[in-house]
């Protein structure tokens, strides 16, 4: 083999690697199974239990409004009580997102009885996609509109480790 030849061989197997190393927001999870999330509100962080032994714990922001329970979109209240995670989105203006299963029977009976609407999109998020909106973030603590934001390296683990159907409990 020619110096020519084998100089290219080598800058395309370096550019083929180079592409298989690139970072991917997706990650594997190999552990213990995630069998419930806890949010403790007043303590800003997030559970994420296998049984009764804690996993991972991570700091979180909430809602612009989090005293209380959500009950009108638009409260900036993030909601308390037990859920389910209910689907994903890969393609979140937060990174990655894990969708709760905001509003239940009881939240919308609620709403609508009071001649409003319980609101939903609650979802455990990364930071924002866009950089004005991340600046913006960063600037205040409990930013969201009623969502559990993390880190976006945090929320990568989160994706991988919670499957949908696990249960969420949000406490005050």
């Amino acid at each position: 083999m020619d110096r020519r030849h084998f100089g290219l061989g080598a800058v395309a197997v370096l550019g083929l690697s180079a592409c298989g190393s690139q970072d991917s927001k997706f990650r594997r999870y190999y552990g213990p199974a995630v069998t419930s999330v806890v949010i403790n509100k007043g303590a800003r962080k997030m559970y994420l239990l296998n049984n009764e032994k804690v996993l991972k714990e991570y700091k979180v922001d909430l809602g612009f409004a989090p005293a209380g329970h959500k009950q009108f979109e638009g409260d900036g209240k993030t909601p308390e009580g037990t859920y389910l995670i209910d689907r994903r989105n890969p393609n979140s203006a937060f990174h990655l997102s894990l969708g709760i299963s905001y509003p239940n029977a009881r939240d919308v009976a609620y709403a609508q009885a009071m001649g409003k609407k319980p609101g939903g999109e609650i979802f455990i998020h990364g930071q924002p996609n866009l950089l004005r909106d991340r600046k913006k973030a960063k600037k205040q603590p409990d930013w969201t509109a009623g969502c559990i934001a993390v880190r976006n390296e945090e929320i990568e683990e989160i994706y991988a480790m919670v499957r949908d159907g696990t249960v969420i409990t949000l406490r005050a």
